[in-house]
């Protein structure tokens, strides 16, 4: 037989809702009664009812009527109806009745065994449908909760959204471990009122990994944890019985994700299916953010060794630098600066290299290296240029770059500025900043014949207590703000630029807040004596 249901019996008729819910009662049924239309609809709200065994003539409303009602409604509409009848017996009644929404129509003389006979089936297969329905709105439950883990940009929303989807998935309390390469443990709870981080020993997720049998090895595992065990493994643990817990690894050597759920929530093997493939969809996720994260850290460093460990002095002139890398789930770009003591001259480098990876960060290692030697060699600006255009176009031909090199005379305020495809600089004095004629092309860009430079150049003069601004398109760039109206805000920002260019710079990096790109920012002002 199905599993024991609860079936409401409509009838008016005290003794004949007497002998069908006796009859269900020694099938295993739980029974609940009503005697009109009206009271139906108040033991449907009282009750989780699994079937209704109705009545085609009640005394306020036709049977019928009552039964397309319960298929109307969005909470009632998969809830089975048989209609019995003792006068509307003939074959039109029968052909309403079902076509109306019935499942079953039986008149009487109605037979006992054909009677349960025909509940049994009629549960059976709402039982099969609800069952399907169920694991479709869980398997489109776990789509979307994958879909979150993948866009999760931290390891802190990957714990949230991972146990968030876990308990409205499976309609239970869960808990997810994952453990960073920073070695704190994010342990997450959900009981549906949002994520509950909460503190856990760093040897959790190993521990995990034993009690499902997963040890050090790579795979999934689910298993059921007797209360006892999992207080002993978490003594703070709200857990007040037996919990399912799944283990995920894809890579040896890597700390295991955890996700437990209270009680037996993995019921039939499509429930420990669905289990597994949410904890396999938090492990890759988890790998995934593991392996960016690693990257990224290596290209800061790399980034950060890279930056010059001290500026050189400039009597006469103030000098403040910038570098902001992007935020920290962001890739790493291609941004920096140089400031080169020539003897009587000054170089000053801002440039960017085109991507954001670990291999932007080491095509721009290799441009400032470059850059470095053909300065010592003593070539102008515009060789220069040209020069670092070979070496991206021989080593690096799928790689592009902007740069812009100001060669300035401190003594004079004299300034050459080249520039291969970047910003044009800011300069600012006596209350007013100008954007400089910046152009040229692209570094790794292909040259015309007519143009075997590419480069653009600018001469011009810093006057005392002037300033020049040189930047990366890092500082300016926002999704939805077109590049000009950043651009201005930024002149008549640098309008009022400070004495001091530490603070001034402060002010821009706190004016246009975190960027999705890195930022390289130069600040030169001549002393106004």
């Amino acid at each position: 037989m199905t599993a024991v249901a609860t079936t409401l019996v409509v009838d008016d008729n005290d003794t004949k809702r007497y002998i069908i819910g006796s009859w269900l009662r020694r099938a295993g049924h739980t029974v609940v009664e009503a005697a009109s239309a009206a009271e139906t609809w108040n033991r449907l709200v009282e009750h989780t009812v699994d079937l209704v065994v109705l009545d085609v003539r009640l005394p306020d409303m036709s049977g019928i009527e009552v039964c397309e009602r319960i298929k109307a409604a969005p909470d009632t509409r998969s809830l089975p109806v048989i209609h019995i009848s003792a006068q509307a017996v003939n074959v039109a009644d029968r052909t309403a009745g079902l076509r109306r929404g019935a499942d079953a129509y039986m008149t009487d003389p109605i037979d006992p065994g054909e009677f349960l006979a025909t509940v049994e089936a009629v549960l059976r297969y709402y039982q099969a449908r609800r069952r399907a329905e169920r694991m479709a709105a869980r398997m489109a439950e776990l789509t979307r909760t994958s879909l979150a883990i993948n866009a999760a940009a931290s390891f802190d929303d990957l714990a949230a959204v991972a146990a968030r989807g876990a308990f409205t998935i499976f309609g239970t309390p869960a808990t997810v471990f994952v453990l960073p390469p920073d070695g704190r443990v994010r342990r997450t709870v959900e009981l549906g009122i949002g994520p509950w981080r909460r503190d856990c020993p760093p040897d959790v997720p190993a521990r995990m990994a034993e009690l499902a049998r997963l040890g050090g090895d790579t795979g999934t595992e689910v298993t059921r944890v007797p209360l006892g065990d999992w207080l002993d493994l978490l003594p703070d643990s709200v857990a007040e019985s037996d919990v399912t817990l799944v283990v995920s690894r894809f890579k040896h050597g890597r700390p295991p994700i955890g996700i437990a759920l209270a009680g037996r929530a993995a019921r039939t093997e499509d429930d420990v299916n669905l289990l597994r493939q949410l904890g396999q969809a938090v492990a890759l996720a988890l790998e995934a953010l593991r392996t960016y994260t690693e990257e990224h850290n290596t290209s800061l460093t790399l980034q950060h060794s890279l930056l010059p460990a001290s500026l050189p002095s400039l009597p006469g002139w103030s000098l403040a630098v910038r570098y902001e890398p992007a935020s920290d789930q962001a890739e790493v770009g291609g941004d920096f600066y140089e400031v080169l003591d020539r003897g009587d001259r000054v170089l000053v480098a801002i440039g960017d290299v085109q991507g954001h990876s670990l291999h932007a960060a080491t095509v721009m290692a290799e441009i400032r290296h470059a850059l470095r030697a053909f300065a010592a060699e003593g070539h102008d600006s515009v060789t220069i240029l040209r020069l670092l255009n070979d070496v991206l176009e021989r080593y690096h031909y799928d790689q592009t770059a902007t740069m812009c090199l100001m060669t300035l005379d401190p003594l004079s305020g004299a300034a050459h500025i080249a520039s291969a495809g970047h910003l044009p600089p800011l300069h600012v004095s006596g209350g007013d900043a100008r954007y400089g004629e910046g152009g040229g092309v692209l570094l790794g860009f292909p040259r015309e014949a007519r143009d075997p430079s590419g480069v653009a150049v600018e001469k011009t003069e810093v006057p005392p207590g002037g300033t020049v601004v040189l930047l990366t398109d890092g500082l300016i760039e926002d999704r939805g703000i077109p590049l000009a109206d950043n651009l201005e805000r930024l002149r008549l920002l640098a309008a009022g630029v400070d004495d001091e260019v530490e603070r001034f710079g402060d002010r821009v990096i706190a004016e246009f807040g975190p960027r999705q790109d890195d930022v390289a920012l130069v600040v030169l002002r001549r002393d106004g004596r």
